[in-house]
């Protein structure tokens, strides 16, 4: 639970991150306790703040977003939701306010989070200005899937050497020997 005023600016950011991001993809928002936009279709349906979806016809996900405030930067959310939205295989961006950037990437690197981006926004007058701080240098592995077995190889064919490849190159063969012999005459 978000003290008030914070919580109205953590919804201010999720409707102004979906106005962003909604050209490129198809963004549901879960502002305050709704829950409209779930990511996965699992049974625990998990919904963060924003879920990045594909305008194609499938609509994959994409990405999600989570926006936190000075006073939901800590362990427990880490453990509770990031942690949740570090396991999917679409990309997770995390914003933060300025001052509690060193705090989210402490707490991600200490409980193994996986976290593609980290934002960091402030207000100046009324806008609100972001900024990347981190970037992921390494995707996190997929699920292994099984490889077909590969096809056996070719056979070559089976060349055989002269039983003595000396006196094969030496010596001449039986049809030049009779070719060399002076014929008889009666």
């Amino acid at each position: 639970m978000r003290p008030v005023r914070e919580q109205l600016e953590h919804d201010r950011i999720i409707r102004l991150l979906q106005s962003k991001w909604r050209r490129k993809y198809e963004a549901g928002i879960n502002p305050g306790s709704e829950q409209n936009a779930a990511a996965g279709t699992g049974q625990p349906s998990i919904y963060p703040d924003l879920v990045l979806l594909s305008q194609e016809r499938g609509h994959r996900l994409q990405g999600v977003i989570e926006v936190e405030t000075g006073e939901s930067v800590n362990h427990l959310e880490a453990l509770a939701e990031w942690a949740h939205y570090g396991k999917l295989r679409a990309p997770f961006h995390l914003y933060v306010p300025a001052g509690m950037v060193d705090v989210a990437r402490r707490l991600c690197e200490d409980n193994q989070i996986h976290v593609n981006e980290i934002w960091s926004y402030h207000s100046v007058g009324d806008q609100i200005r972001f900024t990347l701080v981190h970037r992921s240098r390494e995707t996190p592995a997929p699920a292994p899937r099984p490889r077909p077995a590969p096809p056996p190889p070719a056979q070559k064919p089976v060349i055989r050497a002269a039983k003595n490849p000396e006196r094969s190159a030496k010596s001449p063969t039986k049809s030049s020997r009779k070719a060399a012999r002076p014929r008889k005459r009666k």
